[in-house]
């Protein structure tokens, strides 16, 4: 069995969408990487930090799904990294209200002994520097590594982001990042010019509209399910990275083919986590669920046509 490690945050999300408003609640990059990658055969661990306001039950809920938190650093006196939003009515547009990053600040991630041989490790959202560091301290090199990053750090840190870019194996990013980072309008253009930066596969997540991998000349894209309602699209990027990485870990196949499956994969739990506030959905959510919903992604895309 594949161990995927994950490294991101584990925060307080407060969410106000048009459906309503949340206060603190359950929130972070890998918190929704690790529950939508427990879904699958995979020993998974989280390396991330969080104050001692953080409370036990949620620490208690990722081990629950057997997630190893031996890599959650807890800070005594420290604050959890605190994150707040606006979404507008369209939903695909949001103003952050609150950006306090706390303990976050002064990461220093350390990698269980454990996990230092993983084959697959996914890089959540953060900053590159953070996320090289972890790269650093593997004693193996791993099967694949996974980058998810966003434009924040395109505008504040591009030398070290290109820097760890260089090292990974896929890069997920949505497509206004995808443009930003390569000055390439055209999708096509751009994930040819970010696979000139290193990545041999480009994941442009299209949100509303679906997913496109892209691998030297091949291109496939997954549809998104259309919903009927969709209550806080926080997290979905993330819920999509741990399906996408979670699938290719229990697979233990990390070609072309099988990357088409993880992206479907990915994006049917993305499409449950969009229906509640948080992680709420996620954490109600049974495979039986999952696999019925699997099913309505295959009939959208299955036709027969004669040529």
């Amino acid at each position: 069995m594949n161990k995927l490690l994950i490294v991101g945050t584990v925060a307080f999300d407060a969410i106000e969408t048009p459906f309503g408003k949340t206060d603190k609640i359950l929130g972070g990059a890998a918190t929704y990487i690790g529950i939508s990658a427990s879904f699958f055969d995979v020993q998974s661990a989280i390396v991330s930090v969080v104050g001692d306001d953080f409370p036990q039950e949620y620490l208690d809920l990722l081990t629950d799904r057997k997630i190893d938190i031996s890599g959650i650093e807890v800070v005594k006196g420290g604050k959890t990294f605190f994150w707040s939003g606006l979404y507008h009515n369209d939903l695909n547009s949001r103003d952050t209200l609150v950006t306090e990053l706390n303990v976050l600040a002064d990461f220093q991630p350390k990698v269980p002994q454990d996990y230092k041989n993983a084959e697959i490790v996914m890089l959540g959202n953060l900053h590159p520097l953070v996320q090289s560091s972890v790269l650093d301290q593997m004693e193996t090199k791993p099967k694949l590594v996974v980058l998810d990053t966003m434009n924040f750090w395109m505008d504040c840190a591009l030398p070290e982001l290109l820097d760890i870019i260089k090292r990974v194996d896929v890069i997920t990013i949505n497509d206004e990042e995808a443009r930003q980072l390569s000055g390439e309008y055209s999708l096509v253009k751009a994930a040819a010019k970010i696979h000139q930066m290193g990545p041999k596969y480009v994941v442009i997540k299209k949100g509303e509209h679906g997913a496109l991998l892209f691998h030297g000349e091949e291109v496939f894209f997954a549809p998104a399910l259309p919903l009927e309602e969709v209550f806080d699209p926080t997290g979905a990027g993330d819920t999509f990275a741990g399906g996408f990485s979670g699938f290719i870990a229990q697979s233990e196949n990390v070609s072309f083919d099988n990357m088409k499956k993880a992206i479907i994969y990915g994006s049917n739990l993305a499409s449950f986590s969009v229906e509640k506030f948080g992680t709420e959905r996620m954490i109600d959510l049974d495979k039986h669920e999952v696999v019925s919903r699997l099913k309505q992604f295959k009939s959208l895309t299955q036709f027969d046509i004669e040529l």
